[in-house]
């Protein structure tokens, strides 16, 4: 458990970090698809947070925290197909936070007991909702990532 309780913390780090770099642009640059990639920064954040949900809660059979319509226009595979304007930016920021501590929650409550086996696009097979964490940190870390190639062109 020690070790899930790291992967946690990385997480809210990382996580808070995007929202920092969120929180720091305008709602023109946040909807900007720069020239060379195919989202923008907010497609990013909104993603992240809806991929947390179906690698956790929906591999394991436990219906997620974000609406279905949320799921739709970030999940892997979709693009940006909408200005999002600043109602949906605040939605994404308080769940940001909030879906973290149910998280946090959910797993003191020993609420995941099954999780549908699942091969990211990493080629990494999910077995556990203790993989799906780590994994999901990973995949974070790596859209911050992208996120800040991003903001250098808008």
């Amino acid at each position: 458990m020690k070790d899930l309780k790291t992967q946690l913390q990385l997480l809210r780090i990382t996580r808070q970090n995007t929202v920092n770099l969120i929180k720091a642009h305008n709602i023109d640059q946040l909807n900007k698809i720069p020239t060379g990639f195919s989202n923008n920064l907010i497609w990013n954040f909104g993603h992240v947070i809806v991929t947390q949900q179906l690698l956790i809660y929906g591999f394991s059979g436990i219906k997620m925290y974000t609406e279905n319509d949320m799921v739709k226009n970030y999940r892997k595979g979709s693009k940006p197909t909408e200005r999002v304007n600043q109602n949906e930016i605040d939605e994404l920021l308080y769940l940001a936070g909030s879906t973290l501590d149910d998280l946090e929650n959910d797993l003191q409550e020993e609420l995941f007991q099954e999780y549908k086996i699942y091969t990211t696009s990493f080629n990494m097979t999910l077995t556990n909702v203790e993989e799906a964490i780590h994994f999901n940190t990973l995949h974070e870390a790596m859209h911050l990532g992208t996120c800040i190639a991003i903001k250098k062109f808008v």
